[in-house]
């Protein structure tokens, strides 16, 4: 199964969100399936086959996340992210204003979900193939 480590070299190549889709393709290859990120503080909970779970820490000082949540201003904040106008801590920060909790992202199916404290689906992005 896949280690930490793997998942960090794989994220360290990651500089705006135009990088994103190779890093879910690195992380298929390691063989995670599908990983749930809390905006919050970063924490990353990613799976595996046959009911493998590893646990990552919180990547940054804790934000606050919105009680209200904004698709629109959500589906903003991916553009610019994708278009690589932003960096990765500002992305979150702005997914925390827009209200997203979490957000899975399915490496087989190539989509993420953003979802808001209430498990309302805000937003469910497609994953292009780099």
């Amino acid at each position: 199964m896949f280690t930490i480590n793997q998942i960090h070299e794989a994220f360290g190549k990651v500089k705006s969100g135009a990088d994103f889709p190779q890093f879910v393709q690195d992380l298929r290859e390691i063989g995670v399936t599908h990983y749930d990120n809390f905006v919050s503080d970063g924490r990353t909970k990613y799976y595996g086959p046959n009911g493998f779970e590893l646990y990552g820490e919180s990547k940054y000082p804790e934000i606050h996340v919105n009680d209200i949540s904004s698709a629109e201003s959500l589906k903003h904040a991916i553009t610019i992210h994708q278009q690589g106008q932003t960096d990765y801590p500002t992305f979150c920060k702005q997914a925390a204003d827009a209200g997203v909790e979490k957000w899975t992202t399915h490496v087989i199916d190539m989509t993420v979900t953003y979802l808001d404290k209430k498990g309302y689906k805000l937003t469910v992005e497609p994953i292009p193939y780099p």
